[in-house]
């Protein structure tokens, strides 16, 4: 069975996804619609011979997918519990690797037999792949639906196509101890709840996190020292990191991934919600024969809760708050940063603080993406609305609270010279 785990593989089968969304049938239809993410525009580029992808002896085409997608090694993070379908090939001495972009998540096993991709769908979520570790003329990405979507689009990924990341208690060969707590990982989790099964490296003061250890006792799995793995700069005292593409598995790389993966869940299933929404509304509007029925107040409440699901994950609510100045080892912080875009006075979302939050301005930077500029157009101006609301201080809910008077008007800032698409009302 396929499952892109980035995540803790499940003990007790999960939820269908029907349990929320049919997303076989309309207005989803995940299986028959055209598919538009960056994987399957690669493919056709492939089947053109536009791209050619190159095979080499250490990683397979690992190195040449990262390349053609314009996805940084600097983003490499190594996780050791045994949560992908090429569990056997994972342990603490061979982590597997993941690597992100802003759309796209890619995993690799030293010695697997497929390199690992979930790409983001703008209209369908996560859409998952496989790319087989043998040199051909065109290496084909396969597409893989129900063998995923058992688990990625369950009840722990709100029904629809997404992804978890799991905090878990390994065991001496990278087994989750189960019959003890696992963390689900957001970037609202304390760091001391962070990390269990991974490799981490990079500085973080006094904080501590579950990174870099193993359990001792399947008894008591908690009872480990967590001042051994912090601040470890070092990985190749921990594995051999030769064969990976880089020596690294950053921190600030991990806490932007912790921010980017649930964000992506949160676009899919207001995407879903909206477009579910609207489709009763149509609905109601045939069977009482008016066209221009006004909308019910009803509907209006579902549009407006899946706008305030975006801006919550966006806007960093109830994220976690850091103690200590933390620092990566891989670049990664830097090359993210340079990305931009900037607004007049040179300040972007992709600005780090990294000392008592993330991000330096408090909006995610996800905001560009494709999967936040495809939602249905009557969400996406109920997000801008309410967004606008609380940058320019009508909205003083205690939700934004968080964001100082400056933040807003920051952000509001940045977003006014580098968004093309806002509102006309926005520049009044």
């Amino acid at each position: 069975m396929f499952r892109f785990a980035l995540f803790l593989i499940i003990a007790a089968a999960p939820l269908s996804a029907s349990a929320q969304f049919d997303i076989e049938r309309e207005p989803v239809n995940y299986l028959k619609s055209p598919l538009s993410d960056p994987i399957s525009q690669l493919q056709k580029r492939i089947n053109a011979d536009e791209v050619r992808l190159t095979f080499d002896d250490k990683s397979g085409y690992l190195a040449s997918v990262l390349k053609t997608l314009n996805i940084s090694e600097t983003s490499q993070m190594l996780v050791f519990s045994k949560t992908s379908f090429q569990r056997s090939r994972i342990n603490p001495r061979t982590p597997r690797a993941i690597y992100f972009s802003d759309d796209v998540y890619v995993g690799w096993c030293v010695h697997g037999d497929v390199v690992e991709v979930s790409a983001v769908d703008p209209q369908l979520g996560g859409n998952f792949y496989s790319l087989n570790q043998e040199e051909v003329d065109h290496p084909k990405f396969s597409r893989h639906t129900d063998t995923c979507t058992l688990c990625h689009a369950s009840s722990v990924t709100q029904g629809v196509p997404g992804h978890l990341i799991r905090s878990v208690f390994p065991d001496s060969v990278g087994n989750p101890i189960l019959s003890t707590t696992t963390y689900r990982t957001t970037s609202q989790s304390p760091l001391k709840q962070r990390w269990g099964g991974w490799y981490v490296s990079g500085t973080h003061g006094q904080q501590r996190h579950m990174g870099n250890m193993i359990a001792k006792s399947s008894r008591e799995p908690e009872a480990f020292d967590a001042d051994a793995g912090a601040n470890v700069t070092d990985l190749s005292k921990l594995i051999n990191v030769e064969p990976y593409l880089t020596p690294h598995s950053d921190v600030v790389a991990l806490l932007v991934f912790e921010h980017q993966a649930p964000a992506h869940n949160a676009l899919t299933l207001a995407n879903y919600q909206a477009k579910l929404a609207l489709r009763d509304e149509e609905i109601l509007r045939t069977m009482s024969k008016e066209p221009n029925l006004p909308r019910t107040e009803s509907i209006q409440r579902r549009l407006d809760h899946s706008a305030e699901l975006v801006l919550k994950h966006f806007l960093f609510v109830e994220e976690a708050a850091l103690t200590d100045r933390i620092q990566g080892t891989s670049g990664f912080a830097e090359q993210f940063a340079q990305r931009g875009p900037r607004d007049k006075r040179g300040r972007s979302l992709r600005d780090f603080d990294l000392r008592t939050r993330i991000f330096q301005y408090s909006c995610s930077y996800l905001i560009y993406s494709a999967a936040f500029d495809g939602l249905p157009p009557e969400l996406k101006a109920i997000v801008y609305r309410k967004l606008h609301d609380v940058l320019t201080g009508i909205d003083q809910s205690s939700t934004y609270q968080h964001l100082s008077k400056e933040d807003r008007q920051t952000i509001l800032a940045i977003l006014l010279d580098t968004k093309r698409d806002l509102p006309a009302s926005w520049r009044e």
